[in-house]
């Protein structure tokens, strides 16, 4: 009896370590996605290089299937390489914005790369909130009607002077905060933004910088309302102090 009870602990053992086997290799192989180098910022016509990798790309997905690529950047070139263990199966080069590629498992590969160089596009309308932003790459699953966009990823474009521009204003900002609002300060700093959207940046780096200074002058001189308040406290303290003092004495010395 307690042999076919082992025989079967062991059975029951192997069982369970082939199902554990098989659910690890379930969830080790999976459609992922990584990229590497993409920016959160970058000036006009700064080069820009990013690289996709898709792991297994025929798993949980259709045999077929199509690639889609776009991009905001300019003079771009895309180049698709698919692989096998890390060896090349085939590789196409695109040099417009936005490209499609055919993807077949029948061509054996385990993992599709995607290198995109260009350059940052100019920006055709500044807004200060939210900031301007262009768009690097969207990357997208086409099968039949079906389409699933599984990347996209977009960054912040700026010239010298807008960028300088913009933070002078939020520096105006910060001092404003620090200086618990000033009325005069915001007035100067929403007139800095409008000037900054306009393209104005030097208007708006002034206008900036006199809300600053005025939030700066406001908070010196609250500083030292309170520094004042709290003297003025501490002479009253003295005083009472010194009063009941006093008062005390006077007490002791009459009853002697």
């Amino acid at each position: 009896m307690t042999m076919n009870s082992t025989r079967c602990s062991r059975g029951t053992a192997a069982l369970l370590c082939v199902v554990g086997l098989l659910a690890f290799a379930g969830v080790a192989s999976a459609f992922a996605v990584s990229a590497e180098g993409v920016p959160s910022d970058s000036a006009v016509d700064e080069e820009v290089s990013v690289t996709y990798n898709i792991d297994d790309p025929f798993t949980d997905v259709p045999n077929q299937w199509t690639l889609r690529g776009e991009t905001d950047l300019e003079g771009v070139s895309w180049t698709v390489t698919v692989l096998r263990s890390g060896s090349r199966v085939s590789q196409a080069t695109y040099g417009d914005q936005s490209f499609s590629q055919s993807l077949d498992i029948d061509n054996n590969g385990d993992e599709v790369r995607i290198e995109l160089a260009g350059t940052t596009p100019a920006v055709e309308n500044y807004t200060y909130e939210p900031e301007e932003r262009y768009t690097v790459a969207n990357l997208t699953q086409v099968s039949g009607s079906n389409e699933d966009q599984f990347r996209n990823d977009s960054a912040h474009h700026y010239t010298e002077e807008s960028r300088e521009a913009r933070t002078a204003i939020e520096d105006a900002e910060a001092a404003i905060d620090a200086a618990g609002g000033n009325q005069n300060a915001e007035s100067l700093v929403d007139s800095a933004v409008s000037s900054y959207e306009n393209g104005n940046f030097g208007n708006a780096i002034d206008l900036a910088n006199q809300a600053e200074q005025a939030a700066d002058s406001d908070r010196q001189q609250r500083t030292l309302l309170l520094a004042g308040g709290a003297v003025v406290l501490l002479l009253l303290v003295i005083a009472g102090g010194y009063y009941l003092y006093t008062q005390l004495s006077g007490d002791e010395y009459s009853k002697l």
